[in-house]
């Protein structure tokens, strides 16, 4: 039998520290995310989680650790340059260009994607705005104003902006939060379809019923540090992780 070399990780958090004067946010964080792979991130308000990604996608610099995204030190990169490496994250509270339509909004995720000497037609860039649309839905959409969108409609956006930076890592922060049942389906098939096609996704969630029906793998960070890490159903299990949640 012959034995194939296991695929590298795509994503390396290496001993991550970050803190904000005397408060420590991170410590001392480490993990391995393999290509497609779908990742679950939990913890309690305050655990770290936002702060994590904020390093990951460039928005905080550290004070010890390293950042490794497909063999390459990234810890050092601003944000648009990790952007065109491959990493895209949305946000919990979408904020749309409200002047524009969705068409737009997404174009100019395009623009801070592309390299200054990399020239792309503009008929080119139009058709892969319009395959991201149609993959989230919205291509109904794509000329209405931004103001008109519904809230589900918001949130699909946000993720269609993300995704028009054709990302290999994407890092969903809090997609479904305050949605109802039907919408927390509808973005959650979204997810599962997006990492279908080789995406790896970082999903950060509260909704533990959503967390459990995507991740492969689940981690949960308390006050800065990894309390619990592996199968969705072993972490849920854990103590720490429901003391975490629920209090002692």
């Amino acid at each position: 039998m012959i034995l194939l070399p296991a695929e590298p990780e795509l994503l390396r958090i290496a001993a991550l520290t970050k803190r904000f004067g005397g408060f420590t946010a991170l410590d001392n964080v480490s993990v391995d995310i393999r290509p497609g792979e779908r990742f679950g991130l939990i913890g309690p308000n305050g655990s770290g989680k936002t702060t994590l990604i904020n390093c990951i996608s460039g928005a905080f610099r550290t004070e010890a650790g390293t950042v490794v995204f497909r063999g390459e030190d990234i810890t050092r990169l601003p944000p648009h340059m990790r952007t065109r490496r491959g990493i895209a994250r949305s946000f919990q509270i979408p904020r749309p260009f409200k002047s524009m339509t969705v068409a737009e909004n997404l174009m100019v995720a395009t623009d801070f994607a592309t390299a200054a000497n990399d020239f792309v037609p503009v008929a080119q860039r139009r058709e892969a705005m319009m395959s991201v649309l149609i993959q989230t839905g919205l291509a109904s959409k794509a000329d209405v104003s931004t103001t008109r969108l519904s809230q589900v409609e918001l949130r699909k956006m946000e993720l269609a902006r993300a995704m028009a930076t054709r990302p290999k890592l994407l890092i969903s922060d809090e997609a479904m939060a305050g949605l109802a049942g039907a919408e927390v389906d509808e973005v959650l098939d979204l997810l599962i379809a997006l990492a279908g096609q080789g995406i790896t996704v970082i999903m950060i969630e509260h909704i533990m019923q959503a967390v459990m029906r995507f991740s492969e793998r689940v981690m949960c960070l308390d006050a800065g540090r990894i309390i619990a890490i592996g199968p969705p159903a072993e972490v849920m299990a854990n103590q720490r992780v429901q003391e975490a949640y629920l209090g002692t």
